[in-house]
């Protein structure tokens, strides 16, 4: 069946809708009109512009300290997908007894006066919902697949005609491709990836069985191998890159002191002779001295981390010769990863909302109450982020060697009307170096900040807590709060408070408005420290700081930080 054509079971349920509709409509007009009497017609909507960008998600790149500052949020000219007239027929063709399904219940469910018959229909659209988007989810790797599909995907909009005038104004101005270069992906984004191979599914709790044997197989363990080599790679680069640096910088002292050792002045009355050293140039013998082993020290681990490097980049060519040699269909996701993914993220997506909370997986301006600047679009998240980790600067680094490294994760972002963002990997069990990890967060939340906060708390808890291993309760970040709980007699998922109160540390605290426990105070202030200008700034409004900015003075002095 063409994917521009309307399965026939389709077209006739469009019929008997029309045939049974009340005269007084419940809820949308527009909509209800749309399913009766589209008319089915080529889709000739502009295609996306990241539907032709093979590069994939960004590398992991250790010299960039910090996010680039959003320059447009949104695009000038709007994207005409949603004015389609055949968008809702364009998006179900193709896919079968899901979309059948997912029709029959959307009628219902937008034609149903009775609350109680609502209450059901809307049940049942969630799980017709999420069979339509496995249907959907194999085809986002093609650059065939039309771009109301992709939306149905990435914003849940199914029906345009839900949108508010104002809604579908922004949502249209809404940049389709990702120019941020960094890994921020929507869900259609995000299942190109997984289709592709670029991107590895997600873990989770039971891993299906995989087919092994063949060039699969090997193909996997290569994947793991090159994952694995490639953190070691470019941390021995980090690190050989900031020894560089720190040999650059002894090598300047030492010019300027030999400069000025070497800077002698005429003996008064006798000008053809020179003073000897002086007292300040002799104490310079000893602090050249110092320099020099120094820079032996320093040119002893470039050396090391020259040929840790040199090692990883034989290593990266023989992989990439090996995995050559391999079928290229092989690189791609199976149908079965595919779909495993799916359902990872329809569990993920459910968490953001909680028990209590709206799944309803379909966008509609019945559920939808946010603005431009606080719907989750890539852009919007991005200045959350930036915004964290001005305050946190550590939030996304990583200790490796005693060097930090700054690494984003992936950050999916999902249609869901959650409130609460979340971590579900710290980062890749084959490369804990530099691997990124997996956060979650919903697109139309109460409170984008938030959303934003809890998925960075969760991210933190857990790359500390992987840090500390078995010592987790007693080590460390989670080892110092757990024992706070525990002390405090207090029931309940320790990493709940903690991400309930890391939201107080990043609101109130950074401003100086006192919100949490002395204890959990110091812990946060150690282990999650603003930076040196802000807690310049917190010392002069209150005894409380002062007291945390003298500590770090006493403990530079006595054992280091």
């Amino acid at each position: 069946m063409n994917e521009n054509t309307v399965d026939p079971s389709i077209e006739a349920l469009v019929q008997e809708t029309e045939e049974h509709l009340p005269e007084n409509r419940p809820l949308d007009t527009e909509a209800l009109d749309l399913l009766q009497n589209s008319e089915v017609k080529p889709n000739k909507t502009r295609p996306s512009s990241s539907e032709a960008n093979a590069e994939g998600v960004p590398n992991v790149d250790l010299s960039v300290l910090h996010f680039k500052p959003i320059e447009k949020f949104f695009d000038d000219k709007p994207n005409p997908v949603f004015d389609d007239p055949a968008y809702y027929k364009t998006c179900l063709s193709g896919e079968g007894e899901s979309s059948q399904r997912l029709h029959q219940i959307l009628a219902k469910y937008l034609n149903c006066q009775d609350k109680k018959d609502r209450a059901v229909y809307r049940q049942q659209i969630i799980s017709a919902y999420w069979n339509f988007l496995r249907s959907l989810a194999p085809k986002m790797s093609s650059l065939k697949t039309p771009l109301c599909k992709r939306m149905a995907m990435r914003y849940g909009v199914v029906l345009p005609s839900l949108f508010t005038a104002e809604q579908k104004d922004f949502f249209s101005r809404a940049f389709v491709e990702n120019k941020t270069g960094e890994p921020v992906l929507y869900m259609d984004e995000w299942m190109r990836e997984i289709a592709a191979g670029r991107l590895t599914p997600s873990v989770t709790d039971e891993m299906p069985a995989k087919k092994s044997g063949g060039a699969s197989a090997d193909q996997q363990r290569i994947m793991q191998l090159k994952s694995k080599n490639s953190g070691k790679m470019q941390s021995a680069d980090n690190l050989l890159t900031s020894r560089e640096t720190e040999r650059h910088s002894l090598e300047n002292q030492v010019k300027g002191m030999i400069d000025q050792m070497f800077n002698h002045t005429k003996v008064p009355g006798f000008e053809n002779h020179y003073e000897p050293y002086t007292e300040y140039q002799r104490k310079m013998f000893s602090e050249i001295t110092q320099l020099f082993h120094s820079l032996q020290k320093v040119d002893r681990e470039m050396a090391n981390y020259l040929r840790e490097l040199q090692e990883a980049k034989e290593i990266a060519y023989s992989l990439d010769s090996k995995a050559a040699m391999l079928p290229t269909e092989e690189i791609n996701a199976s149908s079965e990863e595919i779909l495993a993914e799916m359902t990872t993220i329809r569990q993920m997506a459910k968490m953001t909302c909680g028990r209590q909370g709206n799944q309803f997986p379909i966008f509609s301006r019945e559920f939808f109450h946010c603005m431009d600047k606080t719907t989750g679009f890539r852009e919007n998240v991005l200045r959350e982020l930036a915004w964290i980790e001005s305050i946190d600067p550590g939030c996304f680094q990583r200790i490796h060697r005693n060097v930090p490294n700054r690494i984003v994760p992936y950050v999916l972002l999902v249609p869901t009307y959650g409130d609460m963002g979340f971590c579900w990997e710290p980062f890749d069990r084959f490369n804990r170096i530099t691997s990124r990890g997996r956060i979650i967060i919903p697109m139309y939340p109460r409170d984008l900040r938030t959303a934003c906060l809890t998925a960075v708390a969760d991210l933190r808890w857990q790359v500390a807590k992987e840090k500390a291993s078995f010592d987790w309760m007693s080590d460390g970040l989670t080892g110092m709060y757990y024992q706070y709980i525990d002390g405090k007699k207090l029931k309940g998922d320790v990493k709940s408070f903690f991400i309930d109160d890391y939201i107080l540390w990043m609101t109130k605290e950074s401003n100086g408005t006192q919100k949490l426990d002395k204890e959990v105070r110091a812990i946060f202030w150690r282990y999650m420290p603003f930076d040196q200008e802000r807690k310049e700034e917190l010392k002069k409004r209150s005894l409380a700081y002062k007291e945390l900015y003298q500590r770090d003075i006493n403990r530079s002095m006595s054992d280091g930080y």
